[in-house]
């Protein structure tokens, strides 16, 4: 089912309700599974507390059909964030296949970055610098920007592409591959 979003791009269904049920439905479900499957009681024990604490603050405040409504109201928020924050420096990416590249040269091409701002910085917790957190994964997010000149200057100096963006941009493309997306789809399904 495909929606036409003024005359511009044709949005499928499924990407308007994937990312709200993202989250609340089932992540929640599968992150206890995952904790049981792999026997981390002590995990399973810290998750149960927080969600007893949960309960226990907001039901009296709220009532039960209260609690449910905000809980899976921020989840839904929550849910549609994630999505648009860690796609937005992946999905355009195009990496069709292995091209025999060493590693650095592989993480700058399977990422970008997105312009450093105060909100850009707040909005994405720092992951708009995906480039450096690829490369350098256990470095606290708020130093990304300071090792992100460093970075530049290697790629400048060995002729590997360092690309950021604009925050509207990468949403842009997260569209635009959607669209690209749903066309090879159509194209497979019509066997043209």
């Amino acid at each position: 089912v495909t929606l036409m979003c003024s005359h511009l791009l044709p949005v499928s269904i499924s990407s308007l309700v994937g990312p709200p049920a993202l989250l609340p439905l089932y992540f929640q479900w599968y992150i206890f599974y995952f904790v049981i499957q792999r026997k981390k009681w002590v995990d399973l024990a810290w998750m149960v507390t927080f969600y007893v604490r949960i309960v226990l603050t907001y039901v009296p405040l709220l009532g039960l059909k209260g609690f449910l409504g905000l809980f899976f109201m921020v989840r839904f928020l929550e849910s549609n964030w994630f999505v648009w924050v860690t796609q937005m420096n992946h999905i355009p990416m195009h990496i069709d296949h292995d091209q025999n590249k060493d590693w650095f040269s592989t993480q700058l091409q399977a990422t970008c970055n997105v312009h450093k701002s105060a909100f850009n910085d707040w909005f994405s917790g720092h992951l708009n610098f995906q480039i450096e957190h690829h490369l350098f994964p256990t470095m606290p997010r708020h130093n990304y920007h300071k090792v992100a000149p460093l970075v530049q200057s290697l790629c400048a100096k060995h002729g590997i592409q360092y690309q950021s963006k604009p925050l509207l941009s990468a949403f842009a493309d997260i569209v635009y591959s959607l669209k690209e997306s749903g066309q090879l789809w159509l194209d497979a399904y019509l066997q043209q």
